[in-house]
């Protein structure tokens, strides 16, 4: 869901030479291009052998890692816990009861926030991209909606294209402002953006997203009555889009991202499609009370956690190897589970941390949500132990597929951060939403079983 503004940094922590502790070979000539088909280009003077990791100076710990990462990652905790508590608000709103498919938008509308460039040079692709993908999301809902219905209502179809773009746009623009000023003011204060951007951000961001989703449907449902409102909105954001294109041409690596920036995202809003469709097919259903509060808990921790650590192994290659050319140790593309989460090497070490905070950092936010929602949200032990599971699981999942994600593209000169962290989001909202779907589910089985037993024992007892 997030951490592609890295590009930009690490463009600025590479002017100073011996700063990060850069081979010389890269330190002195700055960081690769990128090549006519989206690839960084290596040129000839900096083709040289990786330096082996056993040199490499490291100079950060477990603790370091620990200590700027927990802060950051408790504040988005808070911002994703207020997010579910606002979804579990919002899905009573009379827009969300009677247009089902906007629940369905959620999940790749709030990973949106993250996969677009959200660097200031970029800020025109991104409001291209937001347009177009926007759309798709719309039209993903719809067509994951139509699988149960039988006929469509074209003015809902019109109100959930203009909620989607329109969402889309504002969201991606305020939070790319956001992601710069975040940036900017890690940097100021000597801490690695790479540990503090992504979380951050995305606390903010799917507060953000939801209330300007609900807002602006909400805007559309009370002026349905007006025929020309939606349908106008959607045909002026495809109007606009040609112009935006035309002023983005004006910056090379702008037109790059529009040229090749794509494939990732909208993979990624489809793979996050199928994760909204399980919300609403189960929101509205008794035995899944709660889905809406925890949705936003287990899609966001994951994806903030996956996206640290993608961001991470990403810049650690940006300074210790070549584009195409994988470290000593990193050749295999699918490396032991245990090298991922068991070894000294620095990479390793911090999926470790990132793992650790997943069971207190859970415990937490869910012990907020209960003291502000009270006995409405379920607090069975049963349900606990399962959410526990399934975070872990999640968690576990995402940070291995990263190691061999960021591998595989790496060794395609291809760049990381835009193209592992959409999938790996996306992946995380689908993996995050179906888990926790099947832990209300067992919890409702359990508890019927026992309930079940219980009047046996009634029954069969003396009369």
């Amino acid at each position: 869901m997030d951490g592609t503004e890295t590009r930009q940094r690490r463009l600025d922590s590479c002017g100073k030479p011996g700063e990060l502790g850069l081979p010389h070979s890269l330190s002195t000539g700055g960081l690769p291009g990128a090549s006519e088909n989206g690839a960084l280009r290596t040129p000839e003077s900096q083709s040289v052998t990786p330096k082996p990791l056993e040199t490499e100076p490291s100079r950060e710990t477990a603790w370091s890692i620990g200590l700027q990462v927990t802060v950051p990652f408790m504040f988005a905790g808070l911002g994703l816990s207020w997010a579910g508590m606002l979804l579990d608000y919002f899905q009573h709103w009379p827009v969300f009861v009677e247009v089902k498919d906007l629940l369905t938008l959620v999940p790749p509308l709030v990973g949106l926030k993250g996969n677009l460039e959200m660097t200031l040079a970029s800020r025109l692709s991104t409001a291209v991209q937001a347009t177009v993908v926007g759309l798709l999301a719309a039209v993903a809902a719809l067509l994951l909606g139509a699988v149960s219905r039988e006929e469509v209502d074209v003015a809902k179809v019109e109100l959930l294209c203009a909620s989607s773009v329109l969402t889309a746009f504002l969201a991606a623009f305020a939070l790319g402002v956001l992601m710069i000023c975040i940036v900017i003011g890690a940097r100021k204060l000597g801490v690695n953006p790479d540990n503090i951007a992504t979380p951050i951000a995305a606390s903010l961001g799917d507060l953000i997203t939801l209330s300007i989703l609900a807002l602006v449907s909400s805007f559309f449902y009370r002026h349905k009555d007006n025929r020309y409102l939606t349908p106008l909105v959607c045909l002026s954001f495809v109007a606009l889009t040609p112009v935006w294109v035309l002023i983005a041409k004006q910056s090379p690596p702008i037109v790059k991202i529009l040229k090749f920036g794509w494939f990732p995202i909208i993979l990624a809003m489809v793979i996050s499609s199928f994760g909204g469709l399980i919300l609403s097919k189960t929101i509205s259903k008794q035995q899944y009370k709660g889905m809406a509060v925890f949705t936003p808990i287990i899609c966001g921790v994951g994806g903030n956690l996956v996206a640290i650590q993608t961001s991470r192994i990403s810049t650690y290659l940006h300074m210790w190897s070549a584009p195409g050319v994988l470290p000593l140790q990193m050749k295999k593309f699918w490396p032991n589970p245990c090298s991922t989460f068991c070894t000294s090497e620095i990479n390793s070490m911090s999926a470790r941390v990132l793992l650790l905070l997943v069971v207190p950092g859970h415990l937490i936010f869910f012990y907020i949500i209960y003291l502000v929602q009270g006995q409405s949200v379920i607090n069975s032990q049963t349900f606990v132990v399962l959410y526990l599971l399934a975070g872990l699981i999640q968690v576990t999942i995402l940070l291995y597929l990263a190691e061999v994600m960021v591998r595989l593209t790496w060794h395609q000169a291809l760049d990381p951060d835009n193209h592992c962290i959409p999938y790996l989001t996306g992946l995380g909202d689908l993996l995050g939403t179906s888990l926790l779907a099947l832990c209300f589910f067992t919890d409702w089985l359990l508890k019927s079983k026992a309930e079940l037993g219980d009047i046996s024992e009634l029954a069969s007892g003396p009369p």
